[in-house]
């Protein structure tokens, strides 16, 4: 008989039962959301994430400009194209790779400045390019960074964090590569596509510059040794009039019961395993979603469909939907918990994604089809229909559809699974398993990104959409039965959650 612990609430089963009287931990929290300097080190590590947000759609409005540039080396055919929107989702997953060695040999700190040599790297070949092989190198480059710094930054913000913010600090590494994603879509309006590169590099730098002043996550320092730099990490974090010897306390012991590495035994013990199958399966039921291809080809699918505003406008408003969503994930998360959040994602990217399927099935067809995401001699949407002009206020339905499918995802299914991540992996395994989940997450992307383009010219482009709206509903499924509620618990509360059961949030 399978043990109920990870079902859902119930009147019978709490899966973590609220504690009355406040804690030594608690107050500890609420003296930590006075300081300043909490705030600062996020910020400072989040930059990244507002770099990877922005490589990650900088093909949106540069493969429209590429397709028609009066330069032969450059000029990009529909295969070339595709590799150019999808080498990157291979670089991330080579950064992930990465992460897996780097987050525990470096740090989480070290590690995300690290990301800043590739990432600025990238930018510049791009900047510069004179050839396809600077395009697809530099774009693999930012996507290596980005891969590095979405296994790295979850884990830093989750391991400063106190338990009352970890939710809202948590959504920040989405908050920003959804900021990031939204710039890059403002600045594609007034940028050409070389300048839309270099603008990339600054926000890498600052990310720099700030984070050489933070400290590194006190449980890194002390897994290392390191016991004295990790209470003055601590204590920087939590403010010189916060008593930080109990929280200290309850870290020290965790990471002390699991100084050694973990061994392929004990990854077979389900206390090891099943978090991180949980947070992997999470990673790549996130990307079947759609996001990512939806993402990479925003105004070319809009190009495809017949739409009442201008491509890039749409692509615009999206971007600030987006932004709006996760900001308001941020303020709820920590209120109304992860997995009520979880469940509404998943309904709204369902009700989205048939509705698009519909509409590219049903509706009408623009007078001219986009080349980057047709071929070149057939339309995107087959021959059913003749293309018609765009017929009044239906034609808004793309794009309010698309709006709906981003807020759904910006506001549980984008940002909790990155938190989720870094919470309930165990923290002998928090480095390589981070690093495993992105692997996993980026090389579904690639999968799914560049095939997206080939099965929309070959079964159209209502096919995917479909795909993508069945497994929103294997979502609401997965979180019902196999999510865990980890709202306000320590990281330590949650390990021991997995470890032991119920029991222990009883005592």
């Amino acid at each position: 008989m399978q043990e109920p612990l990870l079902g859902t609430e119930g009147p019978d089963y709490d899966t973590f039962p609220e504690r009355t009287p406040p804690s030594p931990r608690e107050r500890t929290g609420v003296g930590a959301l006075q300081n300043k300097k909490l705030f600062l080190a996020t910020f400072a590590a989040v930059l990244g994430n507002f770099s990877f947000g922005y490589a990650l759609v900088y093909t949106s409005p540069v493969i429209p400009a590429l397709e028609h540039s009066l330069d032969p080396n450059l000029s990009l055919t529909k295969t070339q194209a595709s590799w150019f929107g999808s080498v990157f989702t291979l670089g991330a997953a080579a950064g992930g790779l990465s992460a897996m060695v780097l987050n525990d040999l470096l740090g989480r700190k070290l590690s995300i400045m690290f990301s800043a040599v590739p990432s600025a790297a990238g930018y510049a070949l791009m900047a510069g390019a004179h050839g396809l092989w600077m395009l697809l190198l530099g774009r693999m480059l930012t996507g290596f960074a980005g891969g590095l710094t979405a296994a790295c930054i979850p884990v830093y913000v989750s391991e400063i964090a106190p338990p009352g913010v970890r939710g809202a600090l948590g959504a920040t590494p989405q908050l920003m590569a959804v900021f990031g994603s939204l710039s890059l879509y403002a600045l594609g309006l007034l940028l050409p596509w070389r300048w839309l590169a270099v603008a990339g590099e600054v926000p890498v730098l600052i990310m720099v510059l700030l984070l050489s002043f933070m400290p590194n996550s006190p449980r890194f320092l002390l897994s290392r040794g390191r016991d004295s730099e990790a209470l003055q990490a601590l204590a920087w974090l939590r403010g010189a009039d916060v008593d930080i010897r109990w929280e200290f306390g309850q870290i020290q012991d965790n990471v002390r019961r699991q100084s050694s590495r973990i061994s392929w035994a004990e990854a077979r013990d389900p206390h090891m395993y099943r978090p991180i199958v949980i947070a992997l399966l999470m990673r790549f039921l996130q990307q079947l979603t759609g996001i990512t291809p939806i993402l990479v080809y925003l105004q070319s699918i809009f190009d495809s469909t017949a739409v009442l505003l201008p491509p890039k406008d749409d692509a615009a408003i999206v971007g600030a939907v987006r932004l709006l969503s996760v900001l308001i994930a941020a303020l709820t998360m920590d209120l109304a918990g992860r997995k009520v959040l979880l469940f509404i994602s998943a309904a709204s990217m369902f009700a989205a994604n048939l509705t698009l399927g519909l509409y590219v099935h049903f509706g009408p067809k623009p007078l001219t089809p986009n080349s980057t995401v047709g071929l070149d001699s057939a339309p995107l949407w087959g021959t059913e229909q003749p293309p018609a002009a765009p017929a009044g206020l239906l034609t808004l339905v793309p794009l309010l559809a698309t709006m709906l499918f981003i807020m759904g995802y910006a506001m549980g299914w984008g940002p909790i699974t990155w938190l989720l991540m870094s919470e309930i992996l165990p923290l002998r395994a928090r480095g390589v398993a981070s690093g495993l989940c992105v692997l996993v997450s980026w090389l579904t992307a690639f999968a799914l990104t560049k095939s997206f383009l080939l099965v929309v010219n070959a079964f159209g482009l209502q096919v995917p959409f479909f795909f993508f709206a069945a497994i929103c509903l294997v979502n609401l499924a997965f979180t019902g039965c196999c999510v865990p509620e980890t709202k306000g618990r320590s990281l330590e509360q949650i390990e021991s959650f997995f470890r032991t059961g119920r029991r222990s949030f009883l005592r």
